[in-house]
């Protein structure tokens, strides 16, 4: 029992050294507060309310009486350049730049924040210029990223594999695809300057860095086509299935009309039904239609249209629905479907598009390369709709 007295004893004076403990750290870290300018706290006060604006004048107030404090000069750089004041996020990290006693880590973060004003005003070629200065910094994996982005979009795409090729061999992750996707940019450019042969290069380059690549193959059947060699240009086209039968919707018409070619229409019609017996698409289907109107009469070509709407009921599918109904109406029901079919096409219209699966950005047009969020074949090949009924 005395010894169980004694530990209760002891327990105030355990309480007694943590109270004063405490307040020890807070004598601290009012010591410490007390510091700190005032317009500090004021400028951040401001920022908790939605006051940006307000907030900049405070922290612009402080780097003028207190030159010294770096962290400040990057954090109203960055607030500059958010708010899209590029020019005076630009003048903020020169200055930085240009005091002599400034720590060679924080050179080079003054350095990259300076790229990154350059980039986001749209100066490109100091853009460029500043982010090569950090080879041999912490930050050249992010200055490589960033001249990659700057080579697509002034569309180098030679210099952009460089800058893929180097980002992969320090270790930031496969950019194989994107590879692939330049050396088909570079091989597009010489089929507008009506250069095959280079084009097939490029496309073979494309093939050996991505297999898998969907472009390269349907790039290589226009080649082949350019060369007038229409079978081997239907042999790369058949090769998207391998790849893809979805994407197969890409080169319907091409196939349709590269089998008309050489006197085998009925063959290519039989080959894209395959494909839409193994992938639905609103695409596809409107090429088979026009295909089986023409050689198989509009009976076939309702019958076609009726026994899809059934297998994937989509307002897409009711307006080619609707189109073909027209086509063997009475004449006194015309009128009325025509109606019909006005309202659901122009609905449709809003339905009729691509998405990219990254940024959510819609287009009418089919895109390997997105507008939205630069990102490389993020574009499903279905519509919009036909994706969210198959979900």
């Amino acid at each position: 029992m005395e010894f169980e007295f004694w530990w209760l004893l002891g327990i105030p004076v355990f309480f007694g050294l943590g109270w004063i403990a405490a307040r020890v750290d807070i004598n601290q870290l009012i010591s410490e507060s007390r510091t700190l300018p005032r317009g500090y706290f004021r400028g951040l006060n401001l920022l908790l309310n939605d006051q940006p604006d307000k907030a900049i004048d405070a922290f612009i107030d402080i780097v003028k009486l207190d030159p010294e404090s770096v962290d400040l000069h990057f954090a109203l750089g960055n607030l500059f350049r958010r708010r899209g004041e590029t020019e005076r996020a630009i003048r903020v990290h020169q200055n930085l730049l240009a005091r002599p006693d400034l720590p060679a880590d924080e050179k080079a973060h003054a350095q990259y924040e300076l790229g990154q004003d350059y980039l986001k005003a749209g100066l490109l070629d100091r853009a460029e210029e500043t982010f090569h200065r950090l080879n041999e910094t912490q930050y050249a994996a992010q200055a490589g990223r960033a001249l990659l982005e700057i080579y697509q979009r002034e569309k180098e795409w030679a210099r952009a594999i460089k800058a893929a090729e180097a980002l992969q061999d320090a270790g930031a992750g496969s950019r194989q695809k994107e590879i692939a996707q330049f050396y088909c940019e570079l091989a597009e450019d010489e089929l507008v300057h009506t250069n095959p042969e280079a084009a097939m290069q490029m496309l073979e380059k494309a093939l050996a860095t991505d297999r898998n690549g969907v472009r390269a193959n349907i790039l290589l059947g226009d080649v082949y086509l350019v060369k007038g060699d229409i079978e081997a240009a239907l042999l790369a086209w058949r090769r998207v299935e391998h790849q893809s039968v979805p994407h197969a919707a890409l080169v319907a018409q091409r196939l349709l009309d590269g089998y008309q070619a050489v006197g085998r229409k009925q063959e290519g019609l039989n080959l894209l039904r395959s494909y839409l017996a193994e992938a639905s698409s609103i695409d596809l289907l409107e090429v088979i239609f026009k295909a089986v109107l023409e050689l198989d009469g509009v009976e076939a070509a309702n019958q076609l249209v009726t026994n899809e709407l059934h297998r994937t009921p989509t307002l897409l599918g009711l307006d080619k629905f609707i189109e073909a109904r027209m086509m063997t109406a009475p004449q006194e029901v015309q009128p009325e479907l025509a109606v019909v079919k006005t309202l659901v096409h122009s609905y449709t219209q809003k339905l009729a598009r691509y998405q990219c699966t990254h940024c959510g950005f819609k287009a009418r047009q089919f895109y390997w390369h997105c507008p939205g969020c630069n990102r490389w074949e993020t574009y499903p090949p279905r519509r919009t709709e036909e994706l969210n009924v198959m979900n």
